[in-house]
């Protein structure tokens, strides 16, 4: 595993930070890379991924999107079969085991879509640690399912109000949170990004994945030719892509948030967007969407998690070098390939994962059938149903909250006449 170079990848990293967080960095880096090196921490967490993440995820060969789209053969990496629904339980688990090896007793943490919030609750919640979730009021409104999860698994969960009210300002609340209380609460943060030591935590423990597949594609004889995942701030991008990084071949190609067009505030695409900087924003040294004073822009996707205006600085680097490959996906491409994957394969993607799913369908046809594409699905798509079914049910979806309000009500009136008793 190639680790960052005291916390760069080349130009891209850093640890651009206040004086009050330098400490509890420098004391989790030092403790992470001791942990790396304890084989009972070690087993400890791989027992956690097998009986509790349920690890390993199964790689599905598609054969009826393969022979549809003819080309290349699709497989999909099910990493929406996880505990919680996402990979990002794989990261939420290996940080809390940490923090919990640090004697840390309150875990903080940061949400988009609400599934790192959801493995970081439930992370708390199976090893006995107290937590507390930052979540941007735009994305709770569109993630009540999460948001009831969060607190069913006695998480705390914060709506910020201030800024933009999606990631980006969750993450500042939960900065500020944490230099507040550095002794006794640890970050845990969700993508590969941030302050170094961050981007190196969870990369490794988000690496599961891509080891997982080399394993699968070799036990198969798999030629690949490309890997696809997601990307916003790019934790199940980069843990998909460890393992194959320093090689030469397969292609890695990174999909960014399209959303309604190339305009700015339209998107969140950071690479292959016309907005996009060099800049310094929450602690490290990316690409950015910002404008000409600095400041972020707008940001716009159909899907919670990747609307954020930053990328991680290994991946940024990834991308400049041209080892990874940036495209993005436009939400109504995305909204097509969740329908098409479900009707032909009876896998329902996540907003996030499905724009892996567009660059698929788009690169397939162009293949040869003995080649093979793998495709991270990074999670699955339970967690839409508010999202996609105006789209794809809407006169159906409005019945169905009617009745749901008017039952509400009823059960109400119910419960006030059997209290005045």
């Amino acid at each position: 595993m190639v680790y960052s170079d005291n916390g760069f990848f080349d130009e891209f990293g850093g640890k651009y930070v206040a004086e009050v967080l330098r400490r509890p960095l420098d004391e989790l880096e030092t403790a992470f890379k001791e942990a790396m090196q304890d084989k009972v921490f070690l087993e400890e967490l791989k027992t956690i991924q097998r009986d509790y993440i349920g690890r390993e995820t199964p790689l599905l060969h598609a054969e009826t999107a393969s022979r549809i789209l003819g080309g290349a053969q699709i497989y999909i990496k099910l990493e929406g079969l996880a505990n919680t629904g996402a990979h990002k339980i794989n990261n939420a688990i290996g940080q809390c085991l940490l923090a919990k090896r640090m004697g840390k007793k309150r875990i903080i943490a940061e949400t988009g879509a609400g599934q790192h919030g959801v493995a970081t609750a439930a992370a708390c919640a199976k090893l006995g640690l107290d937590c507390t979730i930052y979540m941007g009021e735009v994305d709770v409104r569109r993630q009540q399912p999460n948001v009831s999860s969060m607190e069913m698994y006695g998480a705390k969960v914060k709506s910020v109000t201030s800024g933009s009210r999606t990631l980006k300002d969750a993450v500042n609340e939960a900065m500020r949170d944490w230099a507040a209380n550095p002794d006794t609460t640890h970050y845990c943060l969700g993508s590969a990004l941030g302050p170094a030591p961050f981007p190196d935590i969870v990369r490794e423990f988000q690496s599961v994945i891509g080891r997982e597949v080399k394993r699968q594609a070799e036990e198969r004889n798999l030629d690949i030719v490309a890997l696809i995942a997601c990307c916003g701030g790019g934790s199940n991008s980069i843990g998909f892509f460890a393992p194959f990084i320093e090689e030469k071949t397969p292609r890695l190609i990174a999909v960014e948030a399209g959303g309604i067009g190339p305009g700015q505030g339209e998107n969140a695409s950071r690479m292959t967007g016309n907005a996009s900087r060099n800049g310094i924003l929450q602690g490290y040294k990316s690409r950015f969407l910002l404008d000409d004073d600095g400041q972020t822009l707008p940001t716009r996707s159909i899907s919670a998690g990747l609307d954020y205006c930053g990328i991680g600085p290994q991946l940024a680097a990834l991308g400049k070098k041209g080892r990874i490959e940036f495209t993005s996906a436009l939400d109504k491409e995305v909204l097509d390939a969740i329908k098409f994957f479900a009707k032909n394969e009876g896998v329902l993607f996540a907003m996030e994962s499905a724009h892996a799913g567009v660059e698929a369908i788009k690169l397939a046809p162009a293949l040869p059938k003995d080649k093979a594409i793998i495709i991270n699905m990074s999670g699955r798509g339970d967690k839409d149903i508010f999202i996609t079914c105006p789209v794809f049910r809407p006169e159906e979806w409005k019945q169905f909250l009617l009745s749901e309000l008017k039952r509400l009500e009823e059960n109400k009136d119910i419960h006030n006449a059997e209290s005045m008793k």
